[in-house]
């Protein structure tokens, strides 16, 4: 699964436009507003592409390909919405890191599925590894807002949340499914506020309002 996703990444890579990013809707300079909500739309993404891949995975769905396709263009959005800001290399360096950590997750869900122990204890410490290399990324980006105790808490408990989603939806416990997707939905939405206004307060002068 590995393979594939990252092929498919490649691929996507290359139909990505930067107009997808906030901020970049053809105006100067983007309203604050305008941007936390752009923001939001990427991260929020995040988690609802994730969820449908989760579910058409585990169910075998020929839709499963296209979902994954549209998964991976996320990362890339959500790299690309801060290149304005720190520029091209940052902004791939986040894509990769994603999309490492979207990798690591389908290889979690995989051996998750297959009752597969060690497998499943060895993807879950490469991901809590990843996180933390995306906190250490965001806090070196902009240490003053994004602090690193809290910024590696916030990575930690998305991680945390899609895992209570991942184990609910692979016992069949339909309730605590779409519970833990609410909690991982709201979750993301407050780490879009907490990055967005971070990228407000460091670079004042490339917001209006």
């Amino acid at each position: 699964m590995r393979g594939y996703l990252m092929g498919r990444a490649l691929g996507v890579g290359l139909l990505v436009l930067l107009a997808t990013a906030p901020g970049l809707r053809g105006e100067e300079k983007p309203s604050r507003c305008a941007f936390a909500a752009d923001m939001r739309q990427l991260w929020e993404d995040h988690v609802t592409w994730t969820r449908l891949f989760l579910v058409e995975a585990t169910a075998g769905l020929p839709s499963k390909d296209a979902t994954t396709e549209r998964l991976l263009r996320n990362q890339v959005d959500i790299g690309n919405a801060i290149k304005p800001f720190y520029g091209d290399e940052a902004g791939a360096k986040l894509t990769a890191l994603l999309r490492d950590h979207i990798l690591i997750a389908a290889d979690l869900v995989t051996a998750a599925a297959a009752g597969d122990a060690a497998a499943q204890d060895a993807a879950n410490r490469q991901w809590l590894a990843n996180a933390d290399e995306i906190a250490a990324f965001l806090t070196a980006a902009n240490p003053r807002e994004w602090e690193a105790e809290a910024t590696r808490k916030m990575m930690r408990d998305h991680l945390e949340l899609t895992t209570e989603e991942v184990v609910a939806h692979l016992a069949e416990d339909w309730e605590a499914d779409i519970a833990a997707y609410e909690r991982a939905r709201a979750q993301i939405l407050h780490m879009a506020d907490m990055l967005s206004s971070g990228i407000v307060a460091q670079f004042p002068q490339k917001f209006t309002g």
